[in-house]
């Protein structure tokens, strides 16, 4: 079964940080192009960064120099590192991933079930 499950939300101040991490299995690694998103209440899924089958990175200005995306293609696991966290970062945060590269959610065939991440003093 393909699937993908993230993990490493949680509560943290705001100037924190959190890596969160989203576990592939079911596909072979590195065959797919992954992404980031963010969700709140009420709002379309808001693309976040991107990391193609090349390892290139992309990234949404909202968070370009705070998040990093990498994987781990031995692993099969996508990473998002995120730092200088503010409250506006709090949302519902999704791993993706694609055949071919898009930043549009609504393109993405896979989807995890997110993790939340809540940045409030």
């Amino acid at each position: 079964q393909v699937q993908l499950l993230e993990s490493g939300g949680g509560s943290v101040q705001p100037g924190g940080s959190l890596r969160l991490s989203c576990a592939g299995s079911g596909f072979i690694p590195n065959s797919y192009y992954m992404g980031w998103f963010r969700q709140t209440p009420g709002n379309q899924h808001e693309w976040m960064a991107s990391i193609d089958t090349d390892d290139s990175t992309h990234y949404a200005d909202s968070v370009k120099g705070r998040f990093t995306i990498s994987k781990d293609n031995a692993k099969n696991i996508l990473y998002l590192e995120m730092s200088s966290l503010k409250p506006e970062d709090t949302a519902m945060y999704y791993c993706a991933a694609n055949p071919w590269p898009t930043q549009n959610p609504r393109v993405y065939k896979l989807w995890g079930q997110g993790t939340q991440v809540t940045v409030s003093s």
